[in-house]
Formats: structure tokens, C-alpha cells, sequence
């Protein structure tokens, strides 16, 4: 074990390698909260994903079903020709509205580490401020 010296007594090599060696350090844990953030918005963004799948088969047979009984209530009233086109058209409606809504929820999605951004800066203004 080494006894430390006085700051007074150390080489300018001596500082230097111990600034080298604290910038390093700090790099390397800025790239690990990058990396924490980037990974918790990926969870993020694959949980959201699952759950407009799942949303979106148990979409599928509901329309598929209503899409059926509509066109054939329809059928009793018109020809089924008129009546499918007319449901297929509500169902036009009704996917452009959601693919407007789901793009804007991804949207909303910061794959961007801000966090680390931020801390970034404030590394580079201390080091500035360390120099001058």
C-alpha cells in the first residue's frame, strides 16, 4: 500500500496520469448510463409493441366476426354486393385513424440518453473549468 504523498510533492506527470486516469473512468461510466437508458427505452418500446400486437389479433377477429353479421344484416335490406362494400369502407376508416394514433404513441419513443447527454456537458464544462 502506498501512503499518499502531499499534492505539493507529485510530478506534473504524476497529476496528468491521475486526470487521464479519472477522464477514463468518468468516460467509461457515462457509456454504461448510455447504455442503461438506450436499454430501459428499448424495453420500453418492445413492451408497447406486444401489447399492440396482442391488441391488434384480438382486433382482427372481432372485426372479422362484426364485419360478418354487419354485412349480412346489411344483405337483408340491399344487395350483399353494396353491403360489403359499405362495411369495407367503415373499415378503411377505422385503420387510418388507428395508424394515426399508433404512429403518434411511437412517436413518443426517446431513443435519445438525455441523461447522459446533460451529464456529458457538465463533464466537458469541468474539465474546461479544470484547465483554466
Amino acid at each position: 500500500m502506498t501512503i499518499p504523498r502531499d499534492p505539493s510533492e507529485r510530478s506534473l506527470g504524476e497529476l496528468v496520469g491521475e486526470i487521464g486516469e479519472d477522464l477514463s473512468k468518468l468516460f467509461q461510466q457515462e457509456v454504461e448510463l448510455a447504455k442503461t437508458e438506450l436499454r430501459e427505452e428499448a424495453a420500453k418500446a418492445g413492451k408497447a409493441a406486444g401489447l399492440l400486437g396482442g391488441a391488434g389479433f384480438a382486433g382482427v377477429m372481432t372485426a372479422v366476426l362484426l364485419s360478418f353479421a354487419l354485412v349480412f344484416a346489411l344483405a337483408n335490406v340491399m344487395d350483399a354486393g353494396w353491403a360489403a362494400l359499405i362495411v369495407g369502407v367503415l373499415w378503411a376508416g377505422a385503420g387510418a385513424a388507428l395508424f394515426s394514433v399508433g404512429r403518434t404513441r411511437m412517436r413518443q419513443v426517446d431513443p435519445k440518453p438525455r441523461e447522459t447527454i446533460q451529464t456529458l456537458k457538465e463533464d466537458a464544462q469541468w474539465a474546461r473549468d479544470l484547465t483554466s
